[in-house]
């Protein structure tokens, strides 16, 4: 699914080779390495189609010269108690609104800043399409019915058998409240075990002609598999009903175009997610480039789906996303991300500004080379309660942004792999 229709933006080059042969060698140091000395503590989510992301951002952070020897992969519940506290300085795997529930444990000490990708992220129920055509299910309302709940049954418990979420992600609280605002706990199996070994016992029963339920988000593998019109069709809900957190979004689960879908418009009972970086607020005060570049860099959804389809196919080694994030900047960003990153350095240096003082680079769109920003059929209402473009409280642009000492850049990341989504 692509990400929704907005006019692209656009960013300068970076500096000519003139302008830098000609600058101080201090000057030349502060302008293209702002984040020199710096050492980034980075966490990305358990479900590894978030892993790509948290890659090119890396990669990105480095490119200005900050040193991130690792990517830790942390759960929802330690990573957002860890940035608040200062543990951790960012990931850019957030899940909002689907991760508002977390807001409380981090909302005094860190940010949501930027989008990595704005709207496109879809979530709901789906049905395999021969099932559903067979036994005309539309709805969750129609797997109460005794046909569809023996068509879905795979274990003979007299329940429809639904692929769930795991334990402490933000997608099970809101099945879990599901199951019970749509009456469902006697008739539907929430099967909670690691998505992955989940999904593929279902894609088997499903290869061997057998009927599946399962819960999914885009993007994700799994629609790359089964796809939502051809293979498997998204399920609808008469009436949203949303955890208290997300209460004030129930208006917004209502999307059109959605491919795949029993009707048009579509109440998934989910509203759409942005995915976003979070960071340390401290973080963000002491390293504006940072701040500016999680402001900027985007990542079109279309994009992420093609990397996920590669891991699925077995490129999804340490080695494998490292280059798929290396190749991306190059093939498909480098013009974009260079104009990300002169966006991000410094304007001032040792020799014309205060000491521990630089103003970051004004984030305004200029003449150059276009944003990535992918056009999306889908449309929804516009969210409320947003404040900017960003959705959310910008950092100052005044800054302090005094330099370490140079270290050596190691480049090693976590190895933990489930292939999975919060």
């Amino acid at each position: 699914m692509n990400a929704f229709n907005r006019k692209p933006k656009t960013v300068v080059a970076g500096a000519t080779a003139a302008a830098l042969l000609a600058a101080p060698l201090a000057t030349q140091a502060s302008e293209s390495m702002p984040g020199e000395g710096v050492t980034v503590d980075m966490a990305r989510a358990t479900w590894d189609t978030g892993w790509f992301q948290a890659e090119v951002y890396r990669q990105l952070l480095e490119d200005l010269g900050y040193d991130v020897p690792r990517v830790t992969t942390l759960d929802n519940p330690p990573f957002y108690q860890s940035v608040g506290q200062g543990d951790m300085d960012l990931w850019v795997n957030g899940w909002f609104p689907l991760h508002n529930t977390y807001e409380e444990a981090f909302s005094d000490g860190a940010t949501k800043i930027g989008y990595v990708a704005e709207g496109g992220a879809l979530q709901g129920y789906l049905v395999d399409k021969k099932t559903a055509e067979k036994l005309d299910i539309t709805s969750l309302e129609d797997i109460k019915r005794q046909d569809v709940k023996k068509a879905l049954d795979a274990n003979d418990d007299g329940k429809a058998d639904l692929v769930a979420c795991p334990p402490g992600w933000g997608c099970e609280k809101v099945i879990e409240h599901h199951l019970d605002a749509y009456d469902l706990r006697e008739h539907v199996n929430a099967i909670k075990a690691g998505y992955a070994a989940s999904m593929a016992d279902a894609l088997g029963r499903y290869k061997n002609g057998e009927s599946i339920f399962f819960y999914t988000w885009t993007p994700n593998w799994t629609v790359g598999l089964l796809s939502p019109g051809e293979d498997v069709v998204w399920l609808t809900v008469d009436e949203a009903s949303l955890p208290a957190d997300q209460k004030d979004l129930e208006d917004e689960t209502t999307l059109s175009g959605v491919n795949g879908c029993v009707s048009d418009p579509c109440n998934m009972g989910w509203p759409a997610n942005d995915i976003r970086p979070v960071a340390n607020n401290d973080f963000l005060e002491k390293n504006p480039a940072a701040a500016t570049l999680l402001e900027q860099a985007q990542i079109p959804i279309q994009d992420i789906f093609a990397q996920n389809a590669k891991m699925n196919d077995g490129a999804d080694d340490p080695e494998d996303i490292e280059k798929q994030a290396s190749q991306w900047i190059a093939a498909t960003g480098k013009p974009s991300t260079a104009g990300w990153n002169r966006l991000a350095k410094p304007r001032c240096s040792a020799t014309d500004s205060p000491p521990g003082q630089c103003r970051r680079r004004n984030a305004r769109p200029l003449p150059g080379v276009s944003n990535v920003r992918s056009p999306e059929p889908t449309t929804r209402r516009s969210r409320r309660g947003t404040t900017g473009p960003t959705g959310g409280q910008r950092p100052s642009p005044l800054r302090p942004c005094g330099r370490a000492s140079p270290r050596f850049r190691r480049r090693t990341r976590g190895s933990s792999r489930s292939r999975a989504r919060a």
